[in-house]
């Protein structure tokens, strides 16, 4: 009889836990209800597949999104478990055979998105094929209106179990998830005295970094040039920035597809299966892409802008190494970025009438800003958000690896505000490109043709960069001493702080970097203890299995598992089991190809 540490090395390849697994897998075997916080590369997946396959009858796994059904279902099927997803990329006549075998008695493990869950016959449908022994709700944070990612279709999970003739366990998994998050998971699918575990929301394997680029697509090229062949997304804010950015990378050189709502059906799938697929190694798209996908082998995830809360934004950073490799973690950070998201948080208020939720989303808007423009540690930041003891120190962020100093810009704030004062009392309200023309002296046609080289404040900051400007502009309007007047082409106005500064003199400091951050710094993604070469070989190898299976690479090994072949030099079976990941269907199955790289490999390397 199989139990708990057999599954876990012949199925899934290896010999000891992570943190928290276990607890959860002997709860549910328990029969205790399961409201689990893990962050993403924790292995949540294991904590109910193990369950599933140890307990009598089917389990149901309710997820949101296609692309994480597909990847677990064809990973499972690889370890030889009868799995299988029903979701709307089926088409009938799939769906049809699916449902048979469902009622058969064929799978043991089946996802489903949850608008699926009370169609086609309900409760019955399921019945037929055996008991229901676990429900779990992966990305669990959607049942609830205060998460980041509230989805109406969550509201069917509670009916559906309600339903069944006798109730099964339920498993709640997030990745973030609040205090009042956590509440309105338990209230919502009506958990009985969950067992609750947190397990941590530290990624140690994350580099995070924060950059006010004068160009983001600037930016952007100049790191995708440095992480030249290595898998990333790009996240922005909206279709057209995704348009823009994947246009211009893709004109540039760059081995770019895109992913928003806007595109068809037909169109999203292939984008991303050439993603996960490797076919293209840089996806740039909305917060539509990448809930739940599974691809291990993302090194890299850049926000272009800034999400509207620090839920989101460590949710979709998180999808960068997820198999233990080192990864970046980016955010470009832009004061419109902040505006933007007040105003679609204020549409969003408007539709739907709750002040209340208006009021929470601009409390979490300003976490994030915080997150963006202090100069603390990072992960500190994050980690502090989520209601953990935050390091002062960590190392591995840009702000941690940057020498701030305090430094008086009274002077200069008030050269700007005098600049806005001036152009009002003329009738005229410019953005911050043309306030930074003015104050540094610019000769553009606009200028002279309005003559506003003859105002007092024309040249005065002739010396200062456009660059040292722009921040302090952006750290005046982040606290108040400046805005944006709104609208499709939004200007520079005064505020009522705005006469602390000019009329009572009030002394501003600001932090400023010592020195300019290393182009080229230390992060994670570039470590690698294997050998290189062999790694290669190994890939390649990997890629022509994976192509004849029609699987994305990930699927046979994931990339943390081929570093570990290179490390340990796996000749024989016996060694071959003991890589991490390697599970007894797998060691069957590849052991003699891969093995057969790694001697040949030796013994080329040989004096």
């Amino acid at each position: 009889m199989p139990d708990k540490y057999s599954v876990l090395k012949d199925v899934f390849g290896y010999e000891t836990f992570r943190r928290g697994q276990e607890e959860v897998i002997d709860s549910l075997l328990g029969g205790r209800d399961v409201l689990a916080v893990m962050p993403t590369g924790a292995g949540k997946s294991l904590c109910y597949q193990i369950p599933a396959l140890l307990m009598d009858g089917i389990s149901i796994i309710v997820s949101p999104l296609i692309s994480l059904m597909k990847d677990q279902v064809q990973a499972l099927r690889e370890s030889d478990v009868a799995a299988a997803f029903i979701n709307s990329s089926l088409s009938y006549e799939e769906y049809l055979s699916t449902m048979l075998r469902v009622r058969a008695g064929g799978y043991k493990i089946i996802y489903i998105a949850p608008e699926r869950l009370l169609q086609e016959g309900g409760a019955d449908s399921w019945r037929a094929g055996g008991n229901i022994s676990l429900v779990v709700v992966d990305e669990a944070h959607c049942v609830s209106q205060w998460g980041h990612d509230f989805r109406t279709s969550y509201m069917r999970i509670a009916p559906f179990i309600n339903s069944l003739p006798v109730r099964p366990t339920v498993a709640t998994f997030t990745a973030t998830a609040t205090e009042r998050v956590k509440a309105d998971i338990k209230a919502a699918l009506a958990l009985k005295n969950p067992f609750s575990i947190t397990t941590g929301f530290d990624r140690p394997n994350l580099y995070f970094a924060v950059e006010k680029p004068e160009n983001k697509t600037r930016s952007l090229k100049r790191h995708l040039g440095r992480l030249k062949n290595k898998n990333g997304i790009v996240y922005c804010s909206t279709r057209r920035y995704v348009e823009d950015v994947c246009e211009e990378l893709a004109s540039s050189g760059f081995s770019a597809t895109r992913y928003h709502a806007g595109l068809s059906p037909e169109e999203r799938r292939q984008n991303q299966d050439d993603f996960i697929y490797d076919r293209k190694t840089v996806m740039v798209a909305t917060n539509a892409f990448g809930m739940g996908i599974d691809k291990s082998n993302v090194s890299f995830v850049i926000h272009y802008n800034m999400p509207k809360n620090i839920e989101s934004y460590y949710q979709e950073a998180g999808r960068a190494g997820r198999d233990g490799s080192g990864a970046e973690c980016i955010l470009f950070y832009s004061y419109e970025d902040v505006k933007t998201n007040e105003y679609l948080i204020e549409k969003n208020a408007e539709e739907n009438g709750s002040n209340e939720l208006k009021e929470y989303n601009l409390e979490l808007l300003k976490q994030i800003t915080f997150y963006a423009t202090g100069t603390d540690c990072l992960r500190g930041r994050l980690l502090a958000y989520f209601g953990e003891s935050p390091p002062n120190y960590c190392g591995a962020c840009s702000n941690c690896m940057t020498q701030f100093e305090s430094v008086d810009i009274t002077v200069d704030a008030q050269k700007i505000i005098s600049c806005v004062y001036r152009l009002k009392q003329r009738g005229r309200r410019f953005g911050k490109m043309m306030i930074i023309q003015i104050l540094r002296g610019g000769k553009s046609s606009k200028i002279v043709s309005e003559k506003l080289d003859s105002l007092s404040v024309w040249g005065i900051m002739k010396d200062s960069s456009e660059r040292a400007i722009r921040g302090v502009i952006d750290f005046l309007m982040l606290n108040g001493y400046l805005a944006h007047s709104g609208g499709d082409h939004p200007t520079l106005v005064e505020t009522e702080k705005s006469g602390e500064i000019i009329f009572a003199k009030k002394q501003l400091d600001m932090m400023l970097p010592k020195e300019k951050t290393p182009s080229k710094t230390l992060p994670a993604s570039d470590s690698f203890s294997g050998d290189a070469a062999l790694f290669a070989k190994l890939k390649y190898l990997r890629a022509e299995i994976a192509a004849s299976a029609r699987v994305p690479a990930y699927i046979i090994f994931a990339d943390a598992t081929l570093s570990a072949m290179s490390r340990k030099l796996p000749r024989t079976m016996e060694e071959f089991l003991q890589v991490p990941g390697i599970g007894a269907v797998k060691a069957e199955k590849y052991c003699e190809p891969f093995t057969c790289v790694i001697r040949d490999h030796i013994a080329g390397t040989l004096p």
